[in-house]
């Protein structure tokens, strides 16, 4: 049997390939250490997997976005690991991170006033990094208040900063000038706190050069071998994702296929239904214009994608070549995510961080595969 009853598809993960990728990428930013943003399930992929898979190649700080995938990964993590949470805090929750002593990430003077509003309470100094606005206008202090906390005689008492950081606007971009001129300003405020570990590159920052490393680079997407990092050893994609067939039809000239019957037959053609839609995260913008494949062979999207199917034209493979229940690759060999991306008009990231909990996850690594059924059950 392939599979697993009742998913959509197979989403496979290469952990071995995600373990090299962090391997080449800290090499190379090396003396700087190396962090894995696994914010948004590892992209979608199964963060309590990612991690575990890291820290045996050694990392030992990850970054998530929300305090419950902090708890999530916390569950695989040994002690030794360190982790920050992006978006800071809600209020009411600083006494749970607290208790299981991950680091926020204050962005606003709020959230570094409840912070230490705690650590007083319970007469101690509390981790946290200071993440500073430096020109994106998202998350991040202004520099006002990075002056005022750094003058701040009594911050050291209640605030024990393991990491200044700020976030690129435009890293994919090299030639941008706005990140030069973010450099000047995290460097300008750098000064102001000597002592405290630096960060302004993530994945695509990691290429600008050695002046945008500091202490510390937060490696995302590049883990997982869908974007180049400048480094000497090629990135190894790590994710496959693919659909099963779930009923296949021949057409007649003039029929229309799916909702609206956005296409029309012009001439007899094999169909296959997929059962993968929007719900699963295949953005229904590859209506008409994105592709299955099978065995090197591009099967078009034909109609439009529903909620929980889409249509492939088939009619290029020989007859019987496909049967119900048959897999076609969807991510892969021939067709990676960011061809996805460019075909969706839309970036990796997206296609990656939406794909939903209907799928079979296998994860790969030192030839065992350890699989997870649809919807973590």
């Amino acid at each position: 049997m392939n599979g697993c009853p009742g998913g959509t598809g197979r989403l496979t993960v290469d952990l071995d390939a995600v373990r090299a990728n962090f391997a080449a990428l800290a090499a190379h930013v090396a003396p700087a250490a190396c962090a894995a943003v696994i914010k948004a399930d590892a992209y979608g992929l199964g963060a309590p997997f990612v991690a575990e898979a890291l820290h045996r190649q050694g990392c030992r700080s990850f970054f998530v976005a929300h305090l419950s995938e902090a708890l999530a990964i916390a569950r695989v993590l040994e002690p030794d690991s360190d982790i920050f949470v992006l978006n800071g805090l809600e209020p009411g929750y600083e006494p749970l991170c607290a208790d299981r002593g991950f680091i926020p990430v204050l962005n606003a003077p709020e959230q570094v006033e409840a912070w230490r509003g705690l650590a007083i309470e319970r007469g101690r100094a509390l981790p946290a990094a200071l993440q500073i606005d430096t020109g994106m206008s998202r998350l991040g202090m202004d520099l006002d208040c990075a002056v005022r906390l750094a003058n701040d005689a009594t911050l050291a008492e209640q605030l024990s900063l393991r990491l200044l950081m700020t976030h690129l606007a435009c890293a994919d971009l090299p030639d941008h000038p706005a990140n030069a001129d973010q450099l000047a300003r995290f460097a300008a405020v750098r000064s102001l706190f000597p002592a405290v570990p630096a960060s302004i590159a993530n994945s695509a920052g990691a290429v600008l050069g050695g002046g945008y490393h500091f202490d510390l680079v937060r490696a995302g997407l590049a883990l997982f071998g869908t974007v180049s990092t400048g480094t000497t050893a090629s990135p190894l994609p790590a994710v496959r994702l693919d659909a099963r067939i779930i009923q296949i039809r021949t057409i007649e000239p003039g029929d229309g296929v799916g909702y609206g019957l956005a296409h029309i037959a012009s001439t007899p053609q094999r169909l296959a239904t997929l059962g993968i839609g929007y719900a699963d995260g295949w953005p229904r913008s590859l209506s008409g214009r994105g592709a299955a494949w099978f065995k090197g062979v591009r099967l078009p999207i034909v109609g439009r994608v529903s909620m929980d199917c889409m249509t492939v034209d088939i009619s290029a493979l020989p007859e019987g070549a496909l049967g119900h229940g048959d897999f076609v690759e969807l991510i892969g060999p021939s067709q990676s995510a960011v061809d996805v991306a460019d075909d969706a008009g839309t970036i990796d990231h997206e296609i990656l961080a939406r794909l939903g909990t209907r799928f079979q996850r296998l994860f790969i690594e030192s030839g065992v595969t350890d699989i997870q059924s649809p919807g973590g059950l």
